[in-house]
């Protein structure tokens, strides 16, 4: 019966084949590369005199307080989805 035992629990701690274990070290595939330049929402705002200013440009559909992203190509709002295109040089 120890036999038994003893193979039992050795087929309990194999893998199955075909599976291959994703450590903590295992690369992502896919996605987007890190971004070099990221901004936030102090960026985008500034007090002077005691007033706040926003800077950046605002959509004109959704109103102030939704900013435009700004591409190389083109500004998009992210909530609506307009786009304005920018002039190629």
């Amino acid at each position: 019966m120890a036999k038994d035992e003893k193979a039992a629990a050795g087929a309990a701690e194999k893998k199955p084949e075909g599976k291959k274990d994703a450590g903590k070290g295992a690369a992502k595939k896919g996605g987007a590369p890190a971004k070099s330049e990221s901004t936030s929402k102090k960026d985008k705002y500034s007090v002077e005199g005691g007033k706040l200013e926003r800077k950046g440009r605002n959509c004109p559909k959704c109103g102030p307080g939704v900013f435009l992203a700004e591409h190389k190509d083109r500004n998009a709002c992210g909530k609506c989805g307009y786009t304005e295109f920018k002039n190629k040089k």
